[in-house]
């Protein structure tokens, strides 16, 4: 990971112009988490997703230190069809801490609730775990650190040591790359909300923006479209960590006390990630989760807004407002945006 850091912070800013704002703050919070005995809690970032780049590239910006301290590193998601598509690729990724997520429009084991997600929720969290690394599915080794995505592969376990107590993970809540002129987003996927609802305790969280990465690689451009462009305008900032626990407290609550009466009924007590089907649906669920991914995306906005950028347009926030183009996965759309699956 730390040669991968090098040349993302050679890219920054050896090939381009690029400018950070907030590194200090988020910085300290790295070094606060430094010892994994002294962390309290996992760290969640969140952020635009405006390149196919963006990841790893961002992380050129933190100090050479950091770059090479991984147990002090982000995790993050990767497309199973791309960064796993054979075990070249999958050793590569797998090293670089990205662990693999089904595109449901790509795979029958995508969704909300595979097993990728069940790592990212411990990885916030601290072992030991009781149950299954991979609910709903047969680990092929049974063995605790080990999981499996399909039932027939095989990924380690990150969450299963303690040395990942209370772990990084960065995530793109969009859940495509989306390039617009105003930098608006698509409305946040229900995933962030599982990784903030079920943590245990409430992650540390804290959003970043990214510009000008989309120019380095814009879905438009010309051949030789594999060749990043270089002397670009590039800003990253990294906003203030927010109380999560005044803006997202009354929402676990609420799905702590959900939890605590589906245990109840089935006289079991749930580990951290497990949910019966239960909490896989109904109204009340949909609803905090919703409500969940929205206050998160404000975050962003906030962020987005102290760029100088106009308020959007609020139904962008919703889903529905996104079904009409939900067939159309990559390329040009009606306002002007390029997106592209990832």
């Amino acid at each position: 990971m730390g040669l991968i850091g090098l040349v993302a912070k050679a890219f920054l800013f050896g090939c381009n112009r690029t400018e950070v704002q907030g590194l200090e703050k988020f910085v300290r919070i790295l070094d606060e988490r430094k010892r994994v005995e002294g962390r309290k809690r996992g760290l969640l970032t969140v952020s635009n997703h405006i390149s196919v780049i963006d990841d790893p590239v961002m992380w050129g910006t933190l100090p050479l230190r950091h770059l090479l301290s991984p147990d002090n590193l982000r995790w993050s998601l990767g497309s199973h069809d791309i960064c796993f598509k054979n075990k070249v690729r999958s050793n590569f990724f797998t090293l670089g801490q990205v662990l693999p997520t089904h595109r449901s429009a790509y795979s029958a084991h995508g969704g909300l609730f595979q097993p990728t997600m069940t790592q990212c929720i411990r990885l916030l969290s601290s072992p030991p775990f009781t149950s299954s690394p991979s609910p709903g599915a047969i680990d092929p080794l049974s063995s605790p650190s080990t999981y499996t995505t399909t039932g027939s592969d095989t990924f380690p376990a990150p969450s299963s040591y303690q040395s990942r107590s209370h772990s990084w993970v960065h995530i793109f809540p969009e859940g495509k790359v989306r390039q617009h002129p105003t930098r608006s987003l698509r409305y946040f996927k229900w995933g962030i909300a599982r990784l903030i609802l079920e943590a245990d305790p409430c992650p540390t969280i804290v959003p970043v923006w990214i510009e000008g990465l989309d120019n380095v690689i814009h879905h438009s451009r010309p051949k030789p479209r594999f060749i990043p462009r270089m002397g670009e305008d590039i800003k990253i900032v990294f906003g203030e960590e927010f109380d999560a626990e005044q803006a997202f407290g009354a929402l676990r609550s609420r799905w702590r006390d959900i939890v605590r009466k589906g245990e109840e009924s089935q006289d079991r007590k749930l580990d951290v990630g497990e949910l019966s089907d239960r909490l896989k649906g109904g109204e009340e669920v949909m609803e905090l989760r919703i409500e969940c991914a929205m206050r998160v995306r404000e975050e962003v906005l906030k962020v987005r807004k102290g760029m100088g950028w106009p308020d959007e347009e609020p139904e962008n926030k919703l889903a529905k407002t996104w079904k009409e183009e939900r067939d159309m996965r990559e390329g040009k759309r009606k306002d002007g945006s390029w997106e592209k699956d990832m």
